[in-house]
């Protein structure tokens, strides 16, 4: 099986937040795979598929983003997932917004919620998707992720978020990430 999560704040107060496109590319990949995230399990949002005969898990946190590695070890626990099988979709402030990219591995970067990630699976071995957010000009981060996308950025989000969308679904069809990373670690195109 595979397991999908986007990473994010729960509630309508961050849903549009640079915080939240983890959360906002899984959403558009349920829509891609027909299905809701809508079960209430483990502490998370959960949407349930089958891809290529192989089950496949989106999950949303709703443990807040610090505390997001709390979520996710239960459902890998409850279902003895390898952790190499886990695929994690998150902001990246190290990255301009529109770049993306895709990792096998590697460490926290500063990010509490992959932070916590690491510390609760006990493991830096599951795939990345960093969607680029960049960083904000006066240097207040905490100010910056939890505010929604500019207008200017507005008018790309939605490509941008669809090619998240796109490079996870690549992966449920695929047993090749390299392939994917190298297919989808692009800087998106400007209008």
């Amino acid at each position: 099986m595979k397991i999908i999560v986007g990473l994010g704040n729960p509630g309508p107060k961050y849903a549009q937040t640079r915080h939240n496109i983890g959360f906002l590319t899984v959403d558009r990949l349920a829509e891609k795979l027909g299905i809701s995230i809508n079960q209430e399990k483990w502490r998370s949002l959960v949407g349930e598929t089958s891809v290529s005969g192989e089950k496949v898990l989106l999950l949303k946190p709703m443990t807040y983003m610090n505390r997001s590695g709390e979520a996710v070890i239960e459902v890998v626990r409850f279902f003895q997932c390898p952790v190499e099988d886990v695929l994690v979709i998150y902001d990246d402030l190290d990255l301009p917004f529109g770049t993306m990219r895709l990792r096998l591995k590697g460490g926290h970067g500063g990010h509490n919620g992959v932070r916590s990630l690491i510390d609760h699976l006990g493991s830096q071995t599951f795939k990345r998707i960093r969607m680029g957010i960049g960083r904000p000009e006066n240097g207040d981060v905490v100010h910056y992720v939890l505010n929604p996308f500019p207008p200017q950025e507005r008018q790309q989000l939605a490509e941008f978020i669809d090619r998240g969308a796109s490079a996870a679904e690549a992966y449920l069809n695929t047993d090749d990430f390299t392939q994917v990373m190298n297919r989808y670690n692009q800087k998106l195109r400007s209008s």
